[in-house]
């Protein structure tokens, strides 16, 4: 049988891992939303990969010292729920700054993008950027550009040597 000190061992291990492989975790405060709405948003998370957890704050924090990741101590106080994304470094707070915007009881504190902390208005900054579809077909448009213009510039060409010769 597992004693119940192994068990939270566990469990603070589970949280640590989470936070050391996860690329973009965001802290929020639940208090306020329905069952239903948390429901909601969990499973909008959950299609895009995101991992939406309620947490105890000494969870949390004993994981984050295991992790290395103990900045993001300032933002447990609390109710506390984390989003751990692991592709994507967007949609965590994309997905979740759209539900805050439409639950005002959703609170986004802050959290971690790629090791590095964010406040709530950091999380909304990251949320406004594009996807990462989106950035990739902003880069093929700029790279084709050039080669459009040459082929419609030598289009215009043959069509006004075909005009001179008729």
């Amino acid at each position: 049988m597992v004693s119940v000190r192994e068990e939270k061992a566990a469990h603070v291990a589970e949280v640590a891992d989470k936070l050391s492989q996860s690329k973009t975790t965001i802290v929020t405060d639940y208090r306020g939303l329905t069952v239903g709405e948390v429901t909601e948003l969990r499973k909008r998370l959950r299609e895009a990969g995101i991992e939406f957890r309620v947490l105890k704050n000494t969870v949390v924090r004993r994981a984050t010292s295991e992790s290395g990741t103990s900045a993001l101590d300032v933002y447990l106080k609390g109710p506390t729920a984390i989003a751990f994304g692991s592709d994507d470094l967007i949609a965590p707070a994309k997905l979740l700054n759209e539900f805050a915007s439409k639950n005002k009881a959703l609170e986004i504190k802050g959290g971690l993008v790629e090791g590095k902390l964010i406040d709530a208005d950091g999380v909304k900054e990251l949320a406004s950027l594009p996807s990462r579809d989106g950035l990739l077909s902003m880069l093929l448009s700029v790279l084709q550009a050039p080669m459009r213009n040459l082929a419609y510039a030598t289009k215009q060409v043959a069509e006004q040597k075909e005009a001179q010769n008729a």
